[in-house]
């Protein structure tokens, strides 16, 4: 009987894989080994970075470990090839959730550990002469609701007043509705951060051995690309956003050097369709009430944009990994000496999955102890957590 968490077959074609890497079927041996050292399921974002640190740490040292990377179809051809490229720290808007749930240290060891990754990206990509397009920027936390962009006022007070992680919360700044115009989005009262956007990222991957099924769901979820005409009047994008619309949910927007955008999200669509989304797998056909949510949108939320003749080029979904208590899942899987996981992103995966890689790999290759890999303790996969009965998406 065929498993039923196994990507589709078929998939939606993201602008991000219309012109393929070398590398894409890239197949090392004409069958797979019968040994090796280590064996790293799926050839995304986490499973890449994760065998980069190990082979990174051996340099110099004269041996190197058999390591095998397997991926279902071809690299980067999940979440991390069907993503929005948003290098983004999620600061203020879940920090005051961490730190009820966790405390106040544990939030402020999350904000550092996001806040860090714009930065070491940045320099990775110099460093390793990635081909890729990578802007440091500002970016817009944009409500349209006003009831909403109180409360996230208030956290971002709270956050200031308590010193949280304070050289993170000394890069936003609260713009009020009176000077919303800065941010170029129409009726909507914006807080901006420090971000990047990378046009490679994200990664999908559920965990399936004992213990941890149940406890990592597929999710669903859409984006899109937009182009405008040559020759187009509208104000230029500069910065990248975070929508928070009527309703539930984040659209995200990327503006590209060839002048195309990126938007994902509309989840205000789709939400309350659990089937549309939840435990989902199918990756080859949209969600079917937010297939034309990207029609129009620049001329819908920004100023000048009303005749900008912008349309959408392409629209395509991706299956995300989202845990029952919506953390990531890292470390040493209990009861399975030797067996790691690195999931659970919730497709927040951009300012996190690098060094948490790079922790985990410190794990595998070393004998590191979680708490000294450097990654935030909330994320650490213990039985406590597997045998929780914690659902957040029942």
């Amino acid at each position: 009987m065929a498993e039923p968490f196994f990507p589709s077959k078929e998939s939606t074609l993201p602008f991000w894989r219309t012109e393929p890497h070398e590398l894409d079927t890239h197949r090392s041996t004409p069958e797979l080994p019968k040994t090796c050292d280590i064996l790293i399921i799926g050839a995304g974002y986490a499973g890449i970075t994760s065998a980069y640190h190990i082979l990174k740490s051996l340099e110099g040292k004269g041996s190197s470990p058999n390591i095998v990377l397997v991926e279902a179809r071809q690299a980067c051809s999940g979440a991390t090839g069907r993503n929005g490229g948003h290098l983004r720290p999620a600061v203020y808007s879940l920090l005051p959730e961490y730190i009820r749930n966790y405390g106040i240290s544990a939030a402020a060891e999350v904000a550092a550990f996001e806040d860090t990754h714009v930065r070491t990206i940045a320099d990775l990509v110099a460093e390793e002469k990635i081909d890729c397009d990578f802007t440091l920027t500002k970016s817009f936390d944009v409500h349209s609701n006003v009831e909403k962009a109180k409360a996230a006022k208030q956290a971002y007070d709270e956050l200031k007043a308590n010193g949280v992680a304070k050289s993170t919360i000394d890069g936003l700044i609260w713009t009020d509705a009176d000077r919303a115009e800065e941010c170029g989005e129409q009726g909507a009262e914006p807080a901006n951060q420090h971000a990047g956007y990378l046009t490679v990222s994200q990664f999908r991957s559920v965990d399936r051995h004992n213990g941890k099924r149940g406890k990592i769901h597929p999710a669903r979820g859409i984006c899109s690309r937009i182009v405008v005409p040559p020759g187009s009047k509208h104000p230029p994008l500069t910065s990248s956003y975070g929508l928070r619309p009527e309703g539930v949910g984040l659209d995200y927007l990327i503006p590209r050097n060839d002048g195309s955008i990126i938007v994902g999200g509309a989840r205000s669509r789709f939400r309350t369709h659990r089937e549309q989304w939840h435990s989902v797998t199918d990756d080859s056909t949209l969600i079917t009430p937010a297939e034309n949510y990207f029609d129009g949108y620049m001329q819908r939320n920004f100023l000048g944009w009303e005749d900008s003749g912008a349309t959408v080029d392409r629209v395509w979904t991706g299956i995300m990994g989202y845990n029952s208590d919506s953390l990531p899942s890292v470390g040493e899987v209990p009861g399975r000496e030797g067996c790691f996981v690195i999931a659970g992103f919730e497709g927040h995966g951009m300012p996190v999955v690098y060094l948490t890689a790079k922790g985990v790999a410190q794990m595998v290759g070393d004998g590191v102890a979680y708490e000294d890999a450097g990654i935030p303790l909330v994320y650490k996969t213990t039985k406590e957590r597997l045998e929780s009965d914690r659902d957040d998406y029942a």
